[in-house]
C-alpha cells in the first residue's frame, strides 16, 4: 500500500462527511446555490431581461424564468458563438461541449471558469465516497482507464468546442497523469473501432485497477482485450481490476455479460453526468439511487410527468416515488434548461435519486407511455429467470405488421441467448404488464399481441451505430422510441 492511498482514506471521510452535511440539509443548501446563481448571472443580457436581480426565492425565479430546451436557448448561444460577452453569464464560456441533439442537429452546451469544476470535482466526491466507505483505496496505486471522447478540441470558432469527457481530460490534476491511460495520442483517435483496438494494445500489458465508461463500450473493449490476449477473463489479465466507474445507462441488462467477460463481480459506481452539469453519483453501496449534487452550481428544478401543473418543484416541495422530469438553473448560464431526463426519489434525507428514463424516448403508440425503467426491469426480470447475456437492446412499435395486431418490437443483440426464445419473450411481456397498466390493458383488450423479439447479430448494433457517425465512447443507443427511426436498418440475427 502506498503513501497515496493511506493519505486518501481520511481525506475521503473529511470530503464525504462534508458533502453528506450539506445533503442532509438540502432546502438551504439549494437556496445558498440559488442566491449565488441570480447574483451572478443578474447583470447578464438574459438576466436584464427577466429580471434576475429581483429573484429571492423559487416561486420569484419560476414566475421570472419560463422554461426551455436547448431550441429555446439557441438564439442566445449563437450570440455567444460569434463573440458576445456576457449573454447567459457574465464573459465568455471556456468551452462549447458539443453533444448531440433531436430535432436541432448538434447541441453546444456552454462550460464556464465556474461550471467547470462541476463536472471534475462531483466525479472526484463519488471516487471518494466510495473509499470512505468501503475502505480500500488500492485502485489509486495502479493504472486508471476511461474510456472517453477524444480530448482533441475544435479551436477554429471565438470558443473551442468538443465532447465533454474530452474538455475534462484537459483538466485531469497533473498527480492522477501518470496513473491514467490511455495516453493523449491513443485517446485522440476519433474512429473508434481503431481507438479500441490501440487502446488493448497499450494496456493489456498494465496493472489496469479502475475501468470507466458506457457499459456497451466498455464490454466492446473488454471483448477485444480477450481475443488479443487469447484469456478467459479480464480478472486473467488484470489481477488487481477492483473498481468499475460507469454511467449514461442503466446496467443491469448488462450485468450479466459483464460479470462473464470479467470472471466475477466488480464493485462498481455509478455516475449520473450531463454536459449541462453533473446531476449525482452513487454515494453508497448497496443503497439505492444516486446522491444528488446539490450544492455545486446547480439548483434544480422538478417537474411532475403526470398531472396538469407542469411548475418545477423546488427541493423542499417533492415526493418520494413520483416521477419528474429534471430542470436545470446552472453557474454556465443555463436557466430553465430542460434537459430531458426523468427521475424519481427514493430518499429525501439524503436526496437520492433514480433515473427513469428521457422526455423524449419513450413507447406510446396506442397510449401506453412505457418508460425505460420499464423496459429495463422487465428485461432484468426475465434473465434472473432465464439466464442469458444481453449485448444491447432497443424497443420499437410495430404499427403496421403485414398481418395480424401490433406489437412492440424488441431488437435484442444477445450474447449468450435464451434456451426458449419463445418462452423468453413470454417472460419479457408479462413482466412488462405488471410494471405498465396501460400495456396490460392494450394486450388483454387485444388491442396489441403481446411482444416480439427480434435478434440481433453480434455486432449488429455497433455496426449500426457506426453507419450513424455514433460510434464513439460516449454514444449511447436509445432503450424505446415512438417510432422506428432507431430500428430500421438493424440487421435480424
Amino acid at each position: 500500500m502506498s503513501l497515496k492511498s493511506i493519505i486518501a482514506k481520511p481525506y475521503a471521510r473529511a470530503v464525504t462527511k462534508a458533502v453528506m452535511q450539506r445533503a442532509m440539509d438540502p432546502v438551504n443548501t439549494q437556496a445558498a446555490v440559488l442566491n449565488k446563481l441570480v447574483r451572478f448571472g443578474g447583470d447578464t443580457s438574459f438576466g436584464l431581461e427577466h429580471r434576475l436581480h429581483a429573484v429571492r426565492d423559487h416561486a420569484d425565479l419560476v414566475q421570472a424564468v419560463p422554461l426551455r430546451d436547448y431550441e429555446g436557448f439557441k438564439p442566445y448561444i449563437e450570440r455567444i458563438g460569434f463573440g458576445e460577452e456576457d449573454v447567459l453569464w457574465p464573459g465568455k464560456p471556456l468551452y462549447f461541449c458539443k453533444t448531440s441533439g433531436t430535432t436541432s442537429g448538434a447541441k453546444y452546451i456552454p462550460i464556464t471558469k465556474e461550471s467547470l469544476p462541476n463536472h471534475i470535482t462531483s466525479a472526484r466526491r463519488a471516487l471518494l465516497a466510495y473509499i470512505a466507505h468501503s475502505g480500500k483505496a488500492d485502485f489509486v496505486d495502479g493504472k486508471m482507464i476511461f474510456l472517453q471522447g477524444s480530448p482533441v478540441l475544435d479551436r477554429t470558432r471565438h470558443i473551442p468546442s468538443g465532447r465533454l469527457s474530452g474538455i475534462v481530460a484537459n483538466h485531469v490534476p497533473a498527480y492522477l497523469l501518470k496513473n491514467r491511460m490511455p495516453s493523449f495520442a491513443i485517446n485522440s483517435i476519433t474512429d473508434w473501432e481503431t481507438k479500441v483496438e490501440a487502446i488493448v494494445g497499450e494496456t493489456m500489458k498494465e496493472d489496469l485497477r479502475l475501468i470507466s465508461g458506457i457499459p456497451a463500450w466498455v464490454q466492446m473493449y473488454f471483448e477485444r482485450l480477450l481475443g488479443r490476449t487469447g484469456k478467459g477473463t479480464v480478472k486473467e489479465v488484470f489481477p488487481n481490476f477492483s473498481l468499475f466507474v460507469y454511467g449514461g445507462v442503466n446496467y443491469a441488462p448488462y450485468r450479466s455479460r459483464m460479470e462473464a467477460l470479467i470472471g466475477g463481480r466488480v464493485p462498481s459506481v455509478e455516475l449520473f453526468p450531463a454536459s449541462e452539469g453533473f446531476i449525482a453519483y452513487q454515494d453508497q453501496s448497496g443503497e439505492e439511487g444516486l446522491l444528488l449534487v446539490l450544492d455545486n452550481g446547480i439548483y434544480f428544478g422538478f417537474v411532475p410527468v403526470h398531472g396538469t401543473d407542469q411548475r418545477p418543484r423546488s427541493i423542499a416541495e417533492v415526493e418520494v416515488g413520483v416521477q419528474y422530469a429534471l430542470v436545470l438553473y446552472t453557474n454556465a448560464g443555463l436557466w430553465g434548461y430542460e434537459i430531458g431526463d426523468t427521475i424519481k426519489f427514493v430518499s429525501l434525507a439524503p436526496p437520492r435519486v433514480v433515473v427513469t428514463g428521457r422526455t423524449k424516448h419513450f413507447t406510446s403508440a396506442f397510449g401506453e407511455h412505457v418508460i425505460a425503467e420499464e423496459v429495463e426491469g422487465a428485461l432484468k426480470e426475465a434473465m434472473e429467470e432465464m439466464p442469458c447475456e444481453v449485448a444491447e437492446f432497443t424497443v420499437a412499435p410495430q404499427m403496421a405488421p403485414s398481418e395480424g395486431l401490433p406489437y412492440h418490437e424488441w431488437f435484442i443483440e444477445f450474447a449468450s441467448p435464451p434456451t426458449d426464445a419463445g418462452r423468453f419473450a413470454g417472460l419479457v411481456d408479462a413482466a412488462l404488464q405488471k410494471r405498465n397498466v396501460y400495456y396490460k390493458d392494450l394486450i388483454t383488450g387485444k388491442v396489441l399481441r403481446p411482444l416480439i423479439i427480434q435478434p440481433v447479430h453480434r455486432g449488429g448494433f455497433a455496426a449500426f451505430m457506426k453507419a450513424r457517425g455514433l460510434n464513439d465512447a460516449q454514444s449511447k443507443m436509445p432503450r424505446l422510441a415512438n417510432d422506428r427511426r432507431y430500428v430500421d436498418g438493424l440487421s435480424p440475427g
